[in-house]
């Protein structure tokens, strides 16, 4: 970890110069990139472009976060619904699972896209935003099944 912080630091240091002397912003990282021991073709990115897809990965982990906290608030706070004592565990049970499958989905994107950088291939696409469309939608239907539910009865 000592010599990844001293890479950055250097990386930094030879950015800022080049940029003092008038050699601008442009590919500034890519004259000095060194290439990864035991890994021909992998160059190391460009420290803002990792630190971009680090940015990205703990945005995903926070809503995993609060996907789960929401998901126990419900099982454990929320008052039972009348007639339908099911009703607080299969609204919250689906969105505590899907912030486990999120946060795991998010380490796996930012490893490959960490990948993809250094390869200086296409970044690939997420399949986040798909997988929390498809849940949140079936959990709001099923919200609406419970409370339906609860004032039929």
């Amino acid at each position: 970890m000592a010599g990844r912080a001293a890479a950055v630091r250097r990386c930094h240091h030879w950015c800022a110069s080049t940029w003092q002397r008038g050699g601008g912003a442009t590919n500034s990282h890519d004259e000095h990139r060194e290439s990864q021991p035991g890994k021909p073709g992998e160059k190391e990115p460009d420290i803002r472009f990792t630190l971009a897809n680090e940015r990205t990965f703990l945005a995903w982990n926070r809503t995993a976060l609060a996907l789960v906290v929401a998901g126990l608030g419900i099982v454990q706070l929320l008052p039972p619904f009348p007639r339908v004592p099911w009703g607080r565990h299969v609204l919250g049970i689906p969105l505590i699972a899907l912030g486990a499958i999120v946060s795991v989905t998010a380490y796996l994107e930012w490893r490959r896209t960490q990948t993809a950088m250094r390869r200086s291939e296409p970044v690939p696409q997420s399949v986040l935003p798909r997988i929390l469309v498809g849940t949140i939608t079936g959990v709001a239907a099923l919200s609406a099944v419970v409370l339906l539910v609860s004032a039929v009865r």
